[in-house]
Protein backbone atom coordinates (compact mmCIF):
# COMPACT_ATOMS: atom_id res chain seq x y z
CA UNK A 1 0.00 0.00 0.00
CA UNK A 2 2.75 2.32 0.97
CA UNK A 3 4.42 1.83 -2.79
CA UNK A 4 0.97 2.75 -4.59
CA UNK A 5 0.81 6.16 -2.54
CA UNK A 6 4.44 6.80 -3.17
CA UNK A 7 3.96 6.04 -7.00
CA UNK A 8 1.11 7.80 -7.24
CA UNK A 9 2.01 11.04 -5.25
CA UNK A 10 4.86 11.00 -7.66
CA UNK A 11 3.64 10.76 -10.53
CA UNK A 12 1.11 13.69 -10.10
CA UNK A 13 4.06 15.51 -9.11
CA UNK A 14 5.90 14.74 -12.00
CA UNK A 15 2.93 15.16 -14.47
CA UNK A 16 1.80 18.21 -12.88
CA UNK A 17 5.20 20.18 -12.37
CA UNK A 18 7.37 18.62 -15.40
CA UNK A 19 7.42 21.45 -17.14
CA UNK A 20 8.69 23.84 -14.83
CA UNK A 21 11.84 21.66 -14.10
CA UNK A 22 13.25 23.40 -16.82
CA UNK A 23 13.27 26.67 -15.08
CA UNK A 24 15.06 25.13 -12.06
CA UNK A 25 18.85 26.22 -11.89
CA UNK A 26 19.41 22.73 -10.34
CA UNK A 27 18.05 19.06 -10.29
CA UNK A 28 17.88 18.27 -7.00
CA UNK A 29 13.68 18.96 -7.15
CA UNK A 30 13.46 16.06 -10.14
CA UNK A 31 16.19 13.94 -8.67
CA UNK A 32 14.17 13.61 -5.12
CA UNK A 33 10.77 12.84 -7.28
CA UNK A 34 12.19 10.20 -9.07
CA UNK A 35 14.24 8.86 -6.44
CA UNK A 36 10.65 8.85 -4.68
CA UNK A 37 9.26 6.81 -7.00
CA UNK A 38 12.07 4.54 -7.57
CA UNK A 39 11.49 3.72 -3.63
CA UNK A 40 7.47 3.72 -4.62
CA UNK A 41 8.08 1.06 -7.35
CA UNK A 42 11.05 -0.94 -5.32
CA UNK A 43 8.07 -1.42 -2.35
CA UNK A 44 5.50 -2.65 -4.47
CA UNK A 45 7.90 -5.30 -5.73
CA UNK A 46 8.98 -5.86 -2.13
CA UNK A 47 5.53 -6.64 -1.39
CA UNK A 48 4.89 -9.11 -4.40
CA UNK A 49 7.83 -10.75 -3.19
CA UNK A 50 7.13 -10.71 0.41
CA UNK A 51 3.75 -12.00 0.19
CA UNK A 52 5.57 -14.67 -1.93
CA UNK A 53 7.91 -15.46 0.18
CA UNK A 54 4.98 -16.05 3.38
CA UNK A 55 2.61 -17.97 1.65
CA UNK A 56 5.73 -20.32 0.28
CA UNK A 57 7.59 -20.32 3.90
CA UNK A 58 10.47 -19.65 1.79
CA UNK A 59 13.03 -17.81 4.39
CA UNK A 60 15.53 -16.59 1.17
CA UNK A 61 12.53 -15.08 -0.23
CA UNK A 62 11.69 -13.57 3.06
CA UNK A 63 15.38 -12.43 3.17
CA UNK A 64 15.42 -10.71 0.27
CA UNK A 65 12.13 -9.12 1.17
CA UNK A 66 13.70 -7.49 4.17
CA UNK A 67 16.76 -6.29 2.37
CA UNK A 68 14.26 -4.47 -0.09
CA UNK A 69 13.06 -3.18 2.35
CA UNK A 70 15.56 -1.79 4.17
CA UNK A 71 16.88 -0.06 0.81
CA UNK A 72 13.49 1.22 0.52
CA UNK A 73 13.24 2.67 3.81
CA UNK A 74 16.63 4.09 3.75
CA UNK A 75 15.80 5.68 -0.20
CA UNK A 76 12.47 7.73 1.41
CA UNK A 77 14.13 8.69 4.46
CA UNK A 78 17.18 10.03 2.24
CA UNK A 79 14.68 11.57 0.20
CA UNK A 80 12.32 12.63 2.68
CA UNK A 81 14.92 14.50 4.72
CA UNK A 82 16.43 16.00 1.62
CA UNK A 83 12.88 17.76 0.45
CA UNK A 84 12.56 19.27 3.55
CA UNK A 85 16.19 20.62 3.17
CA UNK A 86 15.37 21.91 -0.05
CA UNK A 87 11.93 23.06 0.64
CA UNK A 88 13.56 25.95 2.88
CA UNK A 89 16.14 26.74 -0.39
CA UNK A 90 13.41 26.71 -2.96
CA UNK A 91 13.16 30.68 -3.01
CA UNK A 92 16.50 31.11 -2.78
CA UNK A 93 17.31 29.65 -5.90
CA UNK A 94 14.62 30.86 -7.75
CA UNK A 95 15.34 34.38 -6.82
CA UNK A 96 18.75 33.68 -8.37
CA UNK A 97 17.44 31.76 -11.47
CA UNK A 98 14.34 32.67 -12.08
CA UNK A 99 14.54 36.10 -13.69
CA UNK A 100 18.19 35.08 -15.36
CA UNK A 101 15.80 32.01 -16.72
CA UNK A 102 12.77 34.59 -18.02
CA UNK A 103 15.18 37.33 -19.70
CA UNK A 104 17.69 34.89 -21.53
CA UNK A 105 15.68 32.02 -22.92
CA UNK A 106 12.14 33.01 -23.33
CA UNK A 107 11.62 32.78 -27.34
CA UNK A 108 15.14 31.04 -27.21
CA UNK A 109 14.56 28.14 -25.79
CA UNK A 110 11.41 25.90 -27.31
CA UNK A 111 11.31 23.80 -23.69
CA UNK A 112 11.86 27.05 -21.23
CA UNK A 113 9.24 29.23 -23.66
CA UNK A 114 6.35 26.78 -23.39
CA UNK A 115 7.35 26.33 -19.66
CA UNK A 116 7.36 29.65 -19.25
CA UNK A 117 4.20 30.52 -20.88
CA UNK A 118 2.16 27.44 -18.99
CA UNK A 119 3.50 28.99 -15.37
CA UNK A 120 2.42 33.05 -16.80
CA UNK A 121 -1.27 31.47 -17.68
CA UNK A 122 -1.55 29.02 -14.86
CA UNK A 123 -0.45 31.47 -11.58
CA UNK A 124 -1.89 34.66 -13.31
CA UNK A 125 1.31 36.25 -12.93
CA UNK A 126 4.25 37.75 -15.57
CA UNK A 127 7.30 38.06 -15.28
CA UNK A 128 9.45 36.51 -13.31
CA UNK A 129 9.65 39.31 -10.43
CA UNK A 130 7.20 41.89 -12.05
CA UNK A 131 5.42 42.59 -15.54
CA UNK A 132 8.27 45.13 -16.04
CA UNK A 133 10.85 42.63 -16.35
CA UNK A 134 10.17 41.59 -20.05
CA UNK A 135 11.47 45.51 -21.14
CA UNK A 136 15.18 43.61 -20.47
CA UNK A 137 14.64 41.00 -21.94
CA UNK A 138 16.44 38.83 -24.94
CA UNK A 139 12.84 38.43 -26.41
CA UNK A 140 12.17 42.29 -26.45
CA UNK A 141 14.99 43.78 -26.83
CA UNK A 142 17.38 41.47 -29.47
CA UNK A 143 14.62 42.13 -32.43
CA UNK A 144 16.21 38.68 -33.33
CA UNK A 145 14.27 36.99 -36.39
CA UNK A 146 14.51 32.92 -35.48
CA UNK A 147 12.44 33.70 -32.36
CA UNK A 148 10.22 31.09 -31.52
CA UNK A 149 7.84 33.31 -30.68
CA UNK A 150 8.42 36.80 -32.29
CA UNK A 151 7.68 40.17 -30.60
CA UNK A 152 5.53 41.39 -33.45
CA UNK A 153 4.80 44.90 -31.62
CA UNK A 154 3.88 42.82 -28.28
CA UNK A 155 5.25 44.49 -24.99
CA UNK A 156 4.71 41.35 -22.96
CA UNK A 157 3.84 37.95 -24.21
CA UNK A 158 0.60 37.12 -24.86
CA UNK A 159 0.41 34.42 -21.91
CA UNK A 160 0.65 37.52 -19.96
CA UNK A 161 -2.76 38.70 -20.40
CA UNK A 162 -5.78 38.26 -18.42
CA UNK A 163 -7.43 37.11 -21.18
CA UNK A 164 -5.36 35.58 -23.44
CA UNK A 165 -6.03 36.04 -26.80
CA UNK A 166 -3.43 36.88 -30.15
CA UNK A 167 -1.26 39.80 -29.92
CA UNK A 168 -3.35 40.56 -26.51
CA UNK A 169 0.27 41.17 -25.08
CA UNK A 170 0.63 44.81 -27.31
CA UNK A 171 -0.80 46.13 -24.59
CA UNK A 172 0.73 46.09 -20.78
CA UNK A 173 -2.21 48.55 -19.02
CA UNK A 174 -3.68 46.56 -15.69
CA UNK A 175 -6.90 45.99 -17.35
CA UNK A 176 -5.08 43.55 -19.99
CA UNK A 177 -2.33 42.02 -18.20
CA UNK A 178 -1.24 40.23 -14.87
CA UNK A 179 0.84 42.71 -12.86
CA UNK A 180 2.58 40.05 -10.01
CA UNK A 181 5.56 38.20 -11.12
CA UNK A 182 5.49 34.46 -10.94
CA UNK A 183 8.35 33.65 -8.33
CA UNK A 184 5.74 34.54 -5.44
CA UNK A 185 3.23 31.82 -6.91
CA UNK A 186 5.46 28.69 -7.99
CA UNK A 187 7.34 29.60 -4.52
CA UNK A 188 4.40 28.47 -3.11
CA UNK A 189 3.69 25.69 -5.17
CA UNK A 190 7.41 24.15 -5.19
CA UNK A 191 7.69 24.29 -1.18
CA UNK A 192 3.88 22.29 -1.15
CA UNK A 193 4.98 19.85 -3.34
CA UNK A 194 8.59 19.78 -1.58
CA UNK A 195 7.11 19.23 2.16
CA UNK A 196 4.73 16.56 0.46
CA UNK A 197 7.18 14.74 -0.71
CA UNK A 198 9.18 15.06 2.64
CA UNK A 199 5.89 14.02 4.51
CA UNK A 200 5.34 10.78 2.03
CA UNK A 201 9.32 10.04 2.64
CA UNK A 202 9.38 9.96 6.17
CA UNK A 203 6.35 9.18 6.97
CA UNK A 204 6.14 5.96 4.96
CA UNK A 205 9.48 5.22 5.65
CA UNK A 206 8.41 4.34 9.20
CA UNK A 207 5.80 0.98 7.74
CA UNK A 208 9.02 -0.29 6.24
CA UNK A 209 10.56 -0.53 9.49
CA UNK A 210 7.61 -2.32 10.66
CA UNK A 211 7.48 -4.64 7.56
CA UNK A 212 11.24 -5.23 8.38
CA UNK A 213 10.48 -5.85 11.76
CA UNK A 214 7.29 -8.69 10.98
CA UNK A 215 9.94 -10.14 8.14
CA UNK A 216 12.74 -10.90 10.29
CA UNK A 217 10.49 -12.15 13.17
CA UNK A 218 8.59 -14.77 10.21
CA UNK A 219 11.84 -15.34 8.94
CA UNK A 220 13.36 -16.47 12.51
CA UNK A 221 9.83 -18.67 13.18
CA UNK A 222 10.34 -20.06 10.07
CA UNK A 223 13.72 -21.37 10.69
CA UNK A 224 13.32 -22.70 14.25
CA UNK A 225 10.50 -24.76 12.57
CA UNK A 226 11.93 -25.80 9.48
CA UNK A 227 15.32 -26.68 11.57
Amino acid sequence: ISGLVIVGVTLWTVFCKHQYISLLSTTNYAIGTYALLAAGVLAIAGGILGCCGVLHEHRAILLLYTFILLFVFLLEAIVGGLAYLYETQIETELQHSLNTTFMEHYGVSERQTQAIDSMQQTFSCCGAVRFEDWRHSVWLRSRRKDLIRPTEGRLVPDSCCITVTPKCGVRDGPSNIHYTGCIYEMTDDLKYHLILLGAIGLGLSAIEVFGMILSCCLYVKLKNVLD
